[in-house]
């Protein structure tokens, strides 16, 4: 596969992301529909498994070619992740408790605003390699 240029790594971003969330959902809705789990704890299942297809994906599809070192880039997107788990998590706490919609619906919000972060820190930081222009 050739590197993408500039105007495809949005849309790769997109995709690789949207498998993630989708993963991230399902977890969580089946977590708790069939085990009866409280949305809250499901999520944190739901995010660690994302968490892999997220990376897997930006590493070799949305940020290929991009020049920084796998473990670095890891690293550094498991803080990022997690400080956007940390974000998703709070906000999804707050929203539980006051608003009228589902636990299905409040998390699909949460995760496309955490979605705008995470692209901003990938492409600004964590895959920020030799190749890599902003």
């Amino acid at each position: 596969m050739t590197v993408p240029t500039r105007a495809a790594r949005p849309l790769w971003f997109v995709a690789v992301g949207c498998i993630a969330a989708a993963v991230h959902w399902l977890v969580v809705v089946g977590l708790v529909e069939a085990a009866g789990w409280h949305p809250l704890v499901a999520n944190v299942a739901g995010w660690l498994l994302a968490l892999s297809v997220s990376f897997g994906g930006h590493h070799r599809l949305t940020f290929r070619g991009h020049g920084a070192p796998a473990a670095r880039s890891a690293m550094r997107f498991v803080l990022v992740s997690a400080a956007g788990f940390g974000v998703n998590e709070a906000v999804y706490a707050v929203s539980l408790g006051w608003s009228g919609l589902g636990y299905q619906m409040l998390l699909g919000i949460v995760l496309v605003l955490v979605a705008v972060m995470t692209w901003l820190l990938s492409r600004h930081w964590v895959f920020r390699g030799s190749s890599v222009k902003p």
